[in-house]
């Protein structure tokens, strides 16, 4: 067994506190991993408290890991000690079905091993997450961190990177497409950054005319205050493509009026019960209203090649593993622009 230390919820409703425990001994087809850094996510927040009714404690968070290999299983072939590599939000899913075949592996049909608080398939132990200094992955579910892609800033790729890249990416969105994303978070900023960098005509919509000024700086073209009830009307039909980033229920018929024909409104931020819509906004010029959640593996490695490439990368604000509790606190709030990081080396 490896010794680990970290983060962890032990009980519901109690705060974030430091947690020894051991990871499993390697496999052989496993990869060990000392965790450099480890994106906050706000998922993360809602398993410490319970808010899906599904955790089991001890929890320890975390599935935005970028570390280096310190060790490999017999048959490990792709990574030696010392590669940068990354975790998502998954280490392991069934391989069998025909999601897993395709590349979707988090579509999986015997439901995919999340990176902490799923049972391991194997030993059936609950699986922990990133908040630590040291983790254990299957080869299959690691990712190389491409050279020149800062380490730092790398994680929420790994989460909010991957949940807008996969519908930009599904959907075709290129140089010729007229997107607009809504809500400029987390999820929103990286949608922009990732829109742009496709060479996408990018609009940022938001309730608020002081987003103005970010949305721009992040790689947007043009701002559309949705509160704005004569600039909504001009912008009827205007645009190929939305992405709603929104983490609440809101109304979705004023967007699905900016669309025209064959346009899509892609949801990946609401996971809630939303206000009813007349389906002719819908049938009247065969728009089609759609959702993802995270991409495949094979789409995870695009997404931080890309990064790389292209040099885009989170807004981050780097913090040390006993500031977590007032992460949490900070990020219900709405005060973070626009993602925290841990640094591993203050567990």
């Amino acid at each position: 067994m490896i010794d680990a230390k970290g983060y962890a919820a032990i009980k519901q409703g109690a705060a974030l506190e430091p947690y020894s425990f051991q990871r499993r001994t390697l496999r052989p087809d496993d990869v060990a991993i000392d965790i450099l850094y480890c994106g906050v996510c706000h998922t993360d927040l809602h398993f410490a408290q319970n808010h899906f009714g599904s955790t089991i404690y001890p929890l320890v968070p975390g599935h935005e890991i970028i570390g280096r290999v310190t060790a490999v299983g017999e048959d490990v072939t792709k990574y030696t000690a010392g590669d940068n590599v990354a975790v998502g939000c998954l280490v392991d899913s069934c391989g069998k079905c025909s999601p897993c075949e395709n590349d979707l592996e988090p579509y999986c049909a015997e439901g995919m091993t999340m990176t902490y608080n799923s049972p391991d398939r194997q030993t059936g132990e609950n699986t922990l997450g990133g908040y630590s200094n040291k983790i254990v992955v299957k080869e299959k579910f690691v990712l190389s961190v491409p050279d020149g892609l800062d380490l730092q800033r790398a994680g929420p790729l790994l989460c909010a990177g991957i949940t807008t890249w996969s519908p930009l990416r599904y959907w075709q969105v290129g140089p010729d497409s007229k997107v607009a994303v809504a809500g400029l978070g987390g999820l929103g900023h990286l949608g922009v950054k990732l829109a742009a960098g496709l060479g996408a005509d990018v609009t940022v919509l938001t309730r608020s005319q002081s987003k103005a000024k970010d949305a721009i700086a992040l790689g947007a073209h043009d701002v559309l205050v949705s509160t704005d009830e004569e600039k909504m009307a001009a912008a009827m039909g205007r645009f190929d493509f939305i992405l709603d980033t929104i983490p609440v229920a809101h109304d979705i018929s004023p967007f699905l009026s900016l669309i025209g024909l064959d346009g899509v409104v892609a949801m990946v931020g609401a996971v809630d019960m939303l206000p009813s819509f007349h389906t002719g906004s819908l049938i009247m010029g065969r728009k089609s209203l759609t959702a993802s959640m995270l991409g495949g593996l094979a789409e995870t490695q695009e997404l931080l090649d890309f990064c790389a490439e292209k040099d885009i990368l989170p807004e981050c604000e780097i913090i040390a593993i006993n500031e977590i509790n007032d992460a949490f606190e900070r990020m219900e709030r709405s005060d973070v622009r626009y993602r925290f990081v841990i640094d591993m080396s203050t567990v």
